[in-house]
């Protein structure tokens, strides 16, 4: 039943990023989530079995699974790695391609030294107590929590340098994140255990396993479908506040152009100023044009100045370095042309 919804999850995560991320070039989280729900899918007892005797009905698909895990976690770690600046060594370390290959590597050759017999869905359960089989489930396991150990960082970062909404995502994969590396947890345990003969240990920490695996994918997948919505109304909102400000510095731009005319009043722009954004730093600059040039006379109040002041705080809260040096070039450009 557990593996069930954790499939559902992973579907509805990938109808989720089809949506909310259409038209973004990178699609790397899309990938990686519909190979993670591929691999869940397949963990189904039902689906199981009536693939695994198609592909030779030797327990391979508990291999494909598992690889298919491994490798969507991996892409996981890398999109989430590239969200942000905050790259540690150890992070691009664990969630790098060795790791990555090496991992796969040893798992497939551990495999085909397991004595697998007929196809089951218990794979662990039947077959955990062979040394290879745990050492097959403990690389596997140890590989997925390392990588997970790495977006537990990362959130964790996102987490501190975050403000308001945007916090939530960062929360969400910090929580998911952080079931997952207790789930890695668990099931060594449980590989160790089963191993040494100590049923009652696996199965005492067999009862999490359940829960910790669904915690993990249910917060993994609500982080990551949560940050394109929260971009989308952060985008939303920033737009609303420009067109109120640029409402509200409109009497003040017409004055300034009606004393020293600006671009606004020629074709030069184009369609700039079909912008909102592009709009509000065109009248920006024009005010503080007048402000500045000696051969008009333009002064405006401290109502007015303080205005204006928000209306450029807004345009720098965009990307504070390029905005600002955007702001002083156009002004000195737009002095030029009319000196």
């Amino acid at each position: 039943m557990i593996q069930t919804l954790v499939a559902i999850l992973m579907w509805v995560l990938v109808a989720s990023l089809l949506i909310l991320r259409r038209g973004r070039p990178d699609r790397s989280i899309t990938y990686a989530s519909l190979t993670i729900a591929i691999a869940m899918t397949l963990n189904v007892d039902a689906i199981y079995l009536a693939v695994d005797p198609v592909l030779g009905g030797t327990n391979i698909t508990t291999l494909l699974s598992d690889a298919l895990l491994m490798i969507g976690l991996f892409f996981l770690g890398r999109a989430a790695m590239k969200a942000g600046e905050y790259r540690p060594r150890l992070v691009r370390a664990a969630v790098g391609r060795p790791a990555l290959v090496l991992a796969l590597v040893a798992t497939t050759v551990l495999f085909f030294f397991i004595d697998r017999g007929e196809p089951t869905a218990t794979f662990m359960l039947d077959l955990g107590a062979q040394p290879v089989t745990a050492a097959y489930s403990m690389i596997g396991f140890t590989y997925c929590g390392i990588v997970l150990a790495a977006m537990l960082a990362l959130a964790a970062r996102q987490l501190r340098v975050g403000t308001g909404i945007q916090r939530i995502p960062a929360l969400l994969l910090l929580l998911g994140s952080a079931c997952g590396v207790g789930l890695a947890a668990v099931v060594l345990v449980m590989d160790v255990a089963h191993v040494a003969g100590q049923l009652e240990l696996m199965r005492t920490f067999g009862e999490a396993y359940g829960p910790l695996s669904l915690l993990t994918f249910l917060f993994l997948c609500a982080g990551f479908a949560g940050q394109p919505v929260v971009r989308s109304l952060r985008e939303r909102t920033r737009r609303s506040q420009i067109a109120q400000i640029t409402r509200e510095l409109e009497p003040l731009w017409q004055r300034a152009t009606s004393v020293r005319p600006g671009l606004s009043g020629t074709d030069a722009l184009g369609a700039s100023l079909d912008d909102p954004e592009g709009r509000l730093h065109r009248e920006v600059v024009e005010i503080r044009d007048a402000m500045i040039d000696p051969r008009v006379t333009f002064e405006v109040t401290p109502a007015e100045e303080a205005l204006l002041e928000r209306a450029e705080a807004q345009l720098l809260g965009l990307d504070s370095g390029v905005a600002r040096i955007g702001l002083r070039a156009d002004r000195g450009d737009s002095s030029m042309e009319h000196a």
